[in-house]
């Protein structure tokens, strides 16, 4: 008896993820240990990413969800690095608390697994809203931005009211051609404005031409620019500071349901970029250094966005390689779940 052509491709297919899933845990987990033992030197950004991730393992282990995506030995990691993470973020949070009460304050919100929440549609992005001329320079003003965040988060003040949207703010983060961080970051604020519940960001808006843009559509503008300059990255050559932010856009649009940046060669790429011996990311010669002059360029502020780790590891890119390792995870276990439906 032949078997049908379609179903050798699911089952060859089913094979393929579950090897990928395998290489995705392996990279988490040794992410993990490296948490465990820096979580207390962690910044506040790379211990976001960690929260990301706890909150990406928490989807991928639901009964409901992908527990049937999982094999036994999978699903036995996935449980263990939450359980690791639970403590290690603990640790991590009182850290921030002691050693800057202040931003600590500001953000706590997002140090949260619970505010972080997970896509249930997927979308793509369109080239055709790619910028014609963007521009080299960054637009984007770091002190500002974090006055905007904490805006929406309402942790401007003491029991500050939440999702407000200062004039400066929406002009800022409305704003068409920005490249690289800055457009990251424009991103970020409509997610983070959504996942609070602001549900009329922009209200205001007076501009004619901008009257009938949505959240949904800015995010679709900012992601689809985002993946032109990851494709264009790809082209030129990962260099070490340019690995970051390639990396953040895969994390944040893919945490915006833009599930077109989860691509195989893309995450081949990332996964050998761990450092095996420590488990972090951002390692390379000189490169905390290298990395840090390149932020200096584009921020005001750089010293709570990067800081060197252990033997020149990078907490920043390392927050974001295991917050976007845990996008793919559940992308593929989505995918796995396709596989596993009934044929028509």
């Amino acid at each position: 008896m032949r078997v049908p052509v379609t179903l050798l491709l699911v089952a060859s297919l089913r094979f393929v993820h579950q090897e990928v899933i395998d290489d995705i845990l392996n990279t988490l987990s040794k992410g993990v240990d490296f948490f465990e033992q820096q979580s207390r030197d962690m910044n506040l950004d790379g211990v976001v990413g960690y929260v990301i991730l706890q909150a990406q393992l928490q989807e991928a282990t639901k009964s409901q969800t992908h527990s049937d995506s999982l094999n036994l030995s999978q699903r036995s990691i996935a449980m263990s690095l939450v359980k690791k993470l639970d403590k290690s973020l603990a640790l991590a949070v009182t850290s921030l608390q002691e050693t800057d009460p202040k931003y600590y304050k500001e953000f706590e919100p997002v140090l949260s697994a619970s505010f972080w929440s997970l896509p249930r549609d997927r979308i793509s992005t369109d080239p055709s809203l790619s910028y014609t001329s963007p521009g080299s320079v960054e637009c984007y003003d770091e002190q500002l931005g974090d006055k905007c965040m904490t805006l929406l988060l309402g942790t401007w003040k003491d029991d500050g009211t939440p999702c407000i949207v200062t004039k400066a703010c929406r002009d800022t983060m409305t704003r068409f051609g920005c490249p690289h961080y800055s457009l990251s970051h424009q991103l970020l604020y409509f997610m983070i404005g959504t996942m609070k519940g602001c549900t009329r960001m922009l209200k205001g808006e007076v501009r004619l031409s901008r009257v009938n843009i949505t959240v949904q559509h800015y995010q679709k503008i900012f992601c689809s620019n985002m993946m032109k300059s990851n494709q264009e990255i790809g082209v030129k050559g990962f260099t070490g500071q340019i690995q970051d932010i390639f990396m953040e856009n895969i994390l944040l649009c893919g945490l915006a349901g833009f599930s077109d940046f989860y691509k195989a060669a893309w995450l081949q790429h990332i996964l050998t970029w761990q450092d095996k011996e420590l488990g972090c990311f951002g390692k390379d010669e000189d490169y905390s250094q290298m990395f840090e002059e390149y932020l200096d360029t584009l921020h005001k502020r750089v010293k709570r966005r990067e800081k060197t780790l252990k033997d020149g590891c990078s907490s920043h890119t390392t927050g974001v390689a295991m917050s976007a390792l845990g996008g793919y995870l559940n992308y593929y276990l989505s995918e796995q779940d396709i596989t596993k439906r009934p044929l028509v």
